[in-house]
């Protein structure tokens, strides 16, 4: 039993770096902490306990990482600051040494965040304790289904990775794939749908590859989920292409109820010899088959892709045979990322090395075809109706909203109204919005 008498009346602040799972999982410790007495601070006010919840994806995310310690450190002088994420897991002891850090955590241990909190909390002194187990002896799994300040819930299901790409960290960082059982999350489905969520994003470090722990299979947890009354809408965040089945699809496709057509696949890179030089578990060819199928199933899909620039290997010719192979295919969005130099990564070991200015150029490269792909499958839709789910906005400014397949829309601010959000509205879309961010829309009248 927790003695949570030592934190009430007390405030927190809360600070979130990297993907949405992270910010699930903020939005997690955030009730655990209401539900012992401490409120959000308000805006400005000092708090008695930060938390910082960390990625470390790249250097640059390490070292935001350690920017934002530093300013919560400045900004609530006397807090209890506690560090945790994937910096935490893969930096403990260099973060405990950060001038006003009282306890980090790493993988393992922030599923039982409200437990080591009170301990340290309560025996407070001035010498940071850090605890983190390695790697191989992660298996905690943290259950998380959190709406945060958002419309969208996001329900965490899975956690960890096995796939050691030669660039990445993140298996050093959350261990290895585990899930818990399709009952379970069904229940936190419920139990958002029982506080009014409409819509449910599903996240992860490796979702595909959801089932190693128990034994299920990812497309039964979505044929699962579906069946559960009062969620309208289900996202997928992201699916590798070797994971995405053509079951999954087809059943997206012919039989869901709600899983949306919007999808978010990882490419990485279009060149089949730096595919191999990730050491990624699939070609091109699969790749451009998947994203096909997809099409021939669901022409209004929206599908994002994620792609790397500038990693070892990837030569002046790479480059451009990749850039040909994107450029043809038939997606909605590019989420670019430059190349980012990791300690203990197998990707030290290639020669080739991409200067920072041309990982730049690429990177510019992508993001204008990226935005004229947008652009262009927006363009479709200009003039038509759709069904969209709107999200809050404060009071005199556009509201803002996303059809079945991710088209953002815009509500002017004299047409918008309080009884809007999270509810699902039909509308008319029309032209760009001034920085084409967005369709404008008008509200369809019965």
């Amino acid at each position: 039993m927790i003695d949570t008498s030592a934190f009430q009346g007390k405030t927190a602040v809360y600070y979130t770096l990297g993907c949405k799972l992270n910010f699930s999982e903020t939005s997690t410790f955030g009730r655990m902490l209401q539900e012992m007495g401490v409120r959000t601070a308000h805006k400005g006010e000092p708090a008695d306990i930060c938390l910082i919840n960390t990625c470390s994806v790249t250097d640059v995310a390490d070292h935001k990482c350690r920017q934002a310690i530093h300013r919560m450190v400045r900004e609530n002088p006397g807090a209890f600051v506690v560090v945790t994420g994937c910096y935490a897991q893969l930096e403990a002891e260099t973060v405990s040494k950060i001038e006003g850090v009282s306890l980090v955590l790493g993988s393992n241990e922030k599923a039982n965040l409200v437990q080591f909190l009170s301990e340290a909390f309560v025996n407070r002194n001035n010498i940071a304790t850090y605890k983190t187990e390695k790697t191989k002896d992660i298996k905690t799994f943290a259950p998380s289904c959190s709406r945060g300040n958002r419309t969208r819930y996001f329900l965490k299901v899975q956690d960890g990775c096995d796939y050691f790409c030669t660039y990445c960290t993140i298996p050093y960082a959350r261990g290895f794939s585990r899930n818990p059982t399709i009952a379970s999350l069904v229940a936190q489905a419920e139990q958002a749908a029982a506080e009014g969520g409409k819509e449910i994003v599903l996240t992860g470090v490796n979702i595909g590859d959801f089932g190693k722990t128990t034994g299920e299979k990812f497309i039964d947890l979505v044929k699962a989920l579906d069946r559960v009354e009062g969620i309208s809408r289900y996202r997928i965040s992201s699916l590798e292409p070797d994971l995405l089945s053509d079951e999954l699809i087809d059943y997206c496709a012919r039989e869901s109820r709600a899983f949306m057509p919007h999808f978010h696949i990882p490419l990485q890179s279009g060149s089949d010899e730096v595919l191999r030089l990730m050491h990624r578990h699939y070609d091109r060819q699969l790749f451009a088959d998947k994203i096909m199928r997809i099409k021939e199933q669901m022409p209004d899909a929206f599908i994002g892709v994620d792609v790397m620039v500038g990693c070892r290997g990837e030569t002046p010719e790479c480059f451009e045979d990749a850039y040909e192979f994107v450029k043809s295919l038939p997606v909605t969005q590019l989420h670019v990322f430059p190349y980012s130099e990791r300690p203990g990564t197998s990707a030290l070991k290639i020669n080739y090395v991409v200067p920072e200015k041309e990982k730049k150029l690429r990177s510019k490269r992508l993001l204008e075809l990226s935005d004229e792909k947008t652009i262009s499958f927006y363009e479709q839709y200009i003039g038509q109706e759709a069904e969209v789910l709107f999200e809050k906005a404060t009071r005199g400014r556009a509201m803002h909203g996303f059809t079945k397949n991710y088209i953002r829309v815009e509500l002017s601010p004299a047409d918008a109204k309080p009884e809007f959000d999270n509810e699902l509205i039909r509308v008319r879309m029309g032209d760009f919005n001034h920085d084409k961010t967005a369709l404008k829309a008008t509200i369809i009248n019965g």
